[in-house]
């Protein structure tokens, strides 16, 4: 039996779901080993474990913070694993114990977000660059979620060839019914995450005000809370004096299904992914999905989206048009879109992180 760690400190996030799910598996599958699952104080609750051999314990330790080089790393020292699971890349870089990351993506050493302040950003990704390479260099194993991400890491450092592992993600359904979303539109598009400047929102709200022409009565939805960078754009959008456009805010887990579900398309123009989890949800749920055709998104996506260059809003509008006008197209979308989801599994991913943490072990 070994002693396991992993670093949960992000599950009450927009990767959260990925934590989640692992946790939620390994206790169905894994009865031997010993686990200590770290998480912030604020999320002390967040998470309650179901089998014995899971347990939680604070470590209120923030991300990228010099804290987490000196106090956390004294924390893990102290605690002893026989093995770390840092499930995002931020971590005590002189931590020299056993230990496993999980690379979701290599957005924060090529994109930049300018609702944050630019210095402070751009020395963010001094040291990111920095970590990525001594992440390749220290770490047992290194899970994927995707062949791009693979790839791309490693391309950025030689050292990480042999040690990544690919672990798909997947997308499932968490509640038994979904809750209306009282909106004005007849139909309308969808969006659901993050709105920092490499998910390309100001090219779709262009690529909506374009359609607004053939159909004005098209609404577009944009899920997520109302943080900076949302309100960066819903200013950008007021003042350009686009119309038909809402920022939800915060809504429920039940209210985004049901968003899901009745959605004239799923549309996805990210300029740059690791996975790709919302338009798989999408998927799962039965809409089609319009999507970006970079990164990793034709790899996961498959048959099962319409695609469109991303840097484009002329072709951006085409394909939705192309979606919301064609009923034979939007049914083929959204049969491929239920057997590609099948494809994936939670379940396996946790399998295959398992399988990880006992190559680790030995090596």
């Amino acid at each position: 039996m070994s002693h396991i760690a992993i670093d949960a400190r992000i599950i009450n996030s927009s990767t959260g779901r990925y934590v989640e799910r692992l946790l939620h598996y390994l206790e169905k599958i894994d009865t031997q080993n010993r686990y200590t699952i770290l998480v912030p104080a604020k999320d002390k609750h967040y998470y309650t474990p179901t089998q014995p051999n899971f347990t939680v314990q604070v470590a209120d330790y923030g991300n990228y913070s010099f804290a987490e080089q000196t106090k956390f790393l004294r924390f893990l020292n102290q605690l002893g694993p026989d093995l770390v699971h840092f499930c995002m890349p931020q971590q005590p870089v002189l931590y020299r114990g056993k230990h496993v990351t999980t690379v979701h993506d290599l957005s924060l050493l090529k994109t930049y977000n300018s609702d944050k302040n630019w210095l402070i950003y751009h020395a963010k990704q001094l040291v990111g660059r920095a970590v990525f390479k001594i992440i390749c260099h220290t770490n047992a194993r290194i899970f994927v979620p995707s062949r791009y991400t693979q790839q791309d890491l490693e391309t950025y450092s030689k050292a990480a060839v042999g040690k990544t592992i690919l672990t798909y993600e997947a997308a499932d359904k968490l509640h038994a019914g979904a809750e209306p979303y009282h909106h004005q539109y007849k139909r309308y598009l969808l969006y659901v995450g993050q709105q920092s400047d490499y998910k390309n929102l100001p090219r779709l709200a262009q690529a909506h005000q374009k359609l607004l022409a053939r159909h004005p009565d098209l609404g577009l939805l944009l899920v997520g809370n109302l943080n900076a960078a949302a309100r960066k754009n819903q200013d950008l959008f007021a003042k350009r004096g686009y119309k038909n456009i809402t920022f939800t805010g915060f809504v429920t887990d039940a209210q985004r299904d049901w968003l899901y579900e009745h959605a004239a398309a799923y549309v996805f123009p990210s300029l740059m992914e690791g996975f790709g989890l919302p338009g798989l949800e999408a998927m799962l749920y039965g809409a089609p999905v319009v999507s970006s055709n970079t990164t990793c998104l034709p790899e996961v996506y498959g048959q099962a989206a319409h695609y469109f260059d991303p840097y484009s809003v002329a072709d951006m509008a085409r394909a939705i048009n192309d979606v919301i006008t064609d009923p034979d197209l939007r049914r083929q979308l959204i049969e491929a879109g239920h057997k590609q989801t099948a494809l994936y599994s939670w379940r396996r991913m946790a399998e295959q992180t398992l399988a990880g943490y006992h190559a680790a072990l030995k090596g």
